[in-house]
């Protein structure tokens, strides 16, 4: 019998804290939405992390995905549109800190070889 879990403890301590982030992105996201596209973002990192709980590789791609997505809109679109003096600003820096962690985690290479190597 398979069973279906939400967390898996036998994964390394980079996934775990990822499918956490990911789940904690997704909870944020619905509670406090701030763009839509940013809202589906995080629900599909939510199914991504699922996913990475289970062992399924689509669930590794979708999260990279969705996290990847979050930091191009969050950091880098503002960046560019206003330059890297925005960089100095504390508050942008606080506001970037979830998602480019949450992208690290998840492109971390024990994140990667992990799920090159277990995930089906």
């Amino acid at each position: 019998m398979e069973t279906r879990r939400w967390t898996n403890p036998s994964q390394p301590q980079t996934l775990q804290i990822a499918v956490f982030l990911l789940y904690a992105n997704a909870v944020l996201g619905v509670l406090l939405p701030r763009l839509p596209l940013l809202t589906l973002a995080g629900l599909a990192g939510a199914a991504g992390a699922y996913g990475i709980a289970n062992s399924r590789r689509w669930g590794y791609q979708v999260s990279v995905t969705a996290a990847g997505f979050e930091v191009a809109v969050v950091a880098v679109l503002p960046l560019l549109g206003s330059g890297l003096g925005t960089l100095f600003d504390l508050q942008f820096l606080i506001y970037i800190l979830f998602p480019v962690a949450l992208f690290c985690l998840l492109v971390h290479p024990e994140s990667r070889e992990h799920q090159r190597v277990w995930f089906d």
